[in-house]
Order: structure tokens, then sequence, then C-alpha cells
């Protein structure tokens, strides 16, 4: 019997622990660490933040699924990855051997690499449920007080969309109170151009973006690097192609949300062969580290190289439909090696995305997600709105019922299928 270990319970790490139950069978320990008791769906949490979703609608409580699969669910953070020993150490002292290690644990949030950015700071975040939530309550005091708003996100980020979406829910929020004439709006973000989405662009996510802010009033300023976030306004340098100062901004505000840089966790930081400088995990194109063989790695916490040079840090975004690649992938790889075999499988990395706008969105999909692409296509319309709400309650329902499937290929062959794009699937 082989002892499959996956450290992380958010997209990449519950999938996984389902797909690898699934392709492994009965025969074999599947154990997932979590540092809580539920799962959160994050791509609500903009809905959260205006007061569109409480968090018992967009969380799952993981033991009964979990334990519906036979899978073990070890609640507690990790404190030290321990690939010469083939354990993750927990802070009681105790250890959790594994056999194969599935590292799916998301990002840190750096919110440390600029001053005053985070909940903890003067900034509000659509990163956890539990930040949402502080940032609802903000709102609503905002609302009683409005004035200007700054949104975007931080040097360093590679999660652009939450960003695009809270502007823009926002919007449509204020729009409904019937007080967005006495709110201006700044859009801040270090992509070189509204749209690149850390991909370079997809389709015409610049033209779609651009002509939503342009009809929704939003200013913004891009090659943005953030200085200072205080409670009464935002330092921004805006820099040439060359990374020179173009200009600085001082952006008065009353509400601000910023995405933050990521970095890998404190458990796998720091350990040789394993990471990067950054924390991030290495992995070949089996979703394996190389120097550990015995590991892979998924999702957000993967290093990923950027798409090029940019006047400001911009990251490469992992998107849903990807990571899920990367699961099926590594479930397939596994089994290989229990068997004996080398592996083989190869995630596709293709991205299919919903950007939800309150009243509308845009929606792209990237076949590859890194250009050149076979597939390169964006639109947008008030569909996109009801298909995002559509593929939460589902996806939450296959979560809470224990179903294993691949969510997001099912919703991206639906998307195709909508949109007479099946020829490019």
């Amino acid at each position: 019997m082989a002892k499959i270990v996956i450290l992380g319970a958010g997209l990449g790490g519950l999938v996984a622990a389902y797909e690898i139950k699934k392709t492994l069978g009965r025969k074999h320990q599947v154990s997932i660490i979590s540092e809580t008791d539920y799962y959160q769906f994050q791509p609500s949490n903009p809905w959260v933040l205006v007061g569109w979703r409480d968090r018992k609608e967009i969380t799952v409580d993981l033991a009964k699924p979990l334990n519906k699969r036979n899978i073990e669910l070890i609640v507690g953070k990790a404190e030290k990855v321990d690939p010469a020993n083939k354990c993750v150490r927990m802070p009681d002292e105790t250890q959790v051997d594994y056999d194969y290690l599935v590292i799916a644990t998301g990002p840190e949030l750096a919110f440390d690499d600029v001053e005053g950015l985070g909940p903890d700071g003067q900034t509000e975040s659509v990163c956890h449920i539990d930040h949402a939530e502080k940032g609802a309550a903000a709102f609503e005091a905002f609302c009683k007080d409005p004035g200007p708003i700054v949104i975007g996100a931080a040097q360093g980020a590679s999660c652009f969309g939450p960003a695009y979406e809270t502007a823009m829910i926002i919007e449509t929020e204020l729009r409904k109170r019937k007080i967005r004439d006495q709110v201006p709006i700044t859009f801040i973000t270090p992509e070189p151009y509204v749209g690149h989405l850390g991909l370079d662009g997809v389709g015409d996510t610049k033209g779609l973006l651009e002509s939503e802010m342009r009809d929704r009033h939003i200013k913004w300023i891009t090659n943005a690097r953030v200085v200072k976030a205080e409670a009464d306004k935002v330092s921004v340098e805006e820099l040439n192609e060359d990374g020179s100062v173009k200009q600085t901004h001082e952006l008065p505000t009353r509400y601000t949300m910023l995405m933050p840089p990521f970095r890998g966790v404190e458990a796998v930081r720091d350990i040789e062969g394993l990471v990067n400088p950054k924390g991030f995990i290495l992995t070949d194109e089996f979703q394996r580290n190389t120097a550990w063989p015995e590991v892979f790695g998924i999702g957000v916490c993967i290093a990923i190289p950027p798409m090029g040079k940019t006047p400001v840090p911009v990251g490469v975004p992992k998107t849903g439909f990807m990571i899920e690649s990367m699961v099926e992938a590594t479930a397939r790889n596994i089994a290989q090696l229990i068997e004996g075999e080398q592996p083989t499988h190869k995630a596709t990395w293709n991205a299919i995305c919903l950007a939800d706008f309150g009243d509308g969105g845009v929606a792209f999909v990237a076949q590859p997600q890194i250009p050149p692409r076979n597939v390169n296509w964006s639109a947008s319309g008030g569909w996109v709105h009801m298909a995002k709400a559509g593929f939460e309650k589902y996806f939450l329902h296959k979560l809470r019922t224990g179903k294993s499937e691949t969510f997001y290929e099912n919703a991206a062959l639906g998307l195709l299928k909508t949109h007479k794009l099946k020829d490019h699937s």
C-alpha cells in the first residue's frame, strides 16, 4: 500500500484528493493536510465584499465529503516539509509520513512587501473569506460616508482577475445604492496594459476591459508600483518602459483593495532543490520535482517564469482549468510510479476564465495558457455573470456531495458548446 499525502485543501489540493483516490482505488491511502476544516470557494469572495454572498454559502465542511471518499483529513498547519525523510512535520512535533507528496498549498500572501498593504494594514483583500468578511464590514461603513476608491494589484502580483472583478462589482453595487456619483474609482496595476492579466492578453481582453472601464468611468494607471498604502491615500509610481519613474501619483482613497504579491509558504521555503528563491515549487513537465522525485507540485504554489520582461514585475496566473490538468497528470503519474513505470502524463495548461462584473463580465479561453496558442478567444456580455453564478453552484454541490469529476473540464466544454467553439476544444 502506498501513502499519498496532499498538502493544502484549496482548489488544487481538494480536487487532487478526489482524483488521486479515484485513480488509485481503495488499496492505497490518501490523506490531505489542511489548515482549516473547511474549503472556501475563493472566486466568490468579491461577491462577499459587497454583501451578495456570505461565508456559509461559499464554504464546504470537509469532513463529510472526504470521509465519503475514504480520504483522511488532517487539520493543522504544516510546519516543515522534510523531503529527505519523506515526511511533513507538524507544530505539535508529530509527523505525517508519505510515499508520495503532492504540494498544493497555494501561496503565502506577501502583504509585507509593500508598506500598509493588507487587512492588518490599510487595504482590503479578497484572497481569503476572513479578509472578504472584514472588507464587507468596511464597505458598509464606506457606503454611509462615500468617497474615492482605489482597486487593483501591487507589483509582483500574479492574480489579476479578482482585482478587475472587485472594481466592476463594487461599481455595480454603488449604482444599485445610487451613490455611484459620489465615488471616483481608480484602478492601479503593474500590468503593462489593461487586460494583460499576466498572460500578455487573451483574445481582445485589452479592448474589452478598457471599454468596460470607460463605460463605467473607472480611471486606470498601468505600470504602477505601489510605494505605500495609507488610510486616506495610496502612493504610486508610474514607470516608463525602461523602468524609470514617469510620474508619481498620490491617490486619495476612503476604501482600497489591492491584490498582494505571492510567495511560497513557510513550510517549503529554503529547501534546496525543492523551491526557487521565492519559495515556489520547482517541477518538471510531469509536475514532479527533480531533486525530490517523490514530490509533486500543482496549482498556484509552483514556479512558472513570467511571460516576459515588464517595467513592473508581473506574475503568471494559474487558473482553475490549468490546475485541474495538473491534478489529472499528477494522479496518473503517481499511479505509474506505484506500478514501477516512469511518468508520462503532462498537464495541458489550458485556461478558461469567467470574470464577473456584477451585471456582465468577460470570458476567455486560452489553449494553451502560455502563448503561442491554438485558441485565443474572449467575449463579453451579461451571460458571463449568469455563467459564473451557475458554475459556483455546480462546483460547490459537487464538492459537498463528494463527487469526483473534472469540474472545470465540464464547465469549459459547456462554454465552448454555448458559443459554438466546439471545433477548437
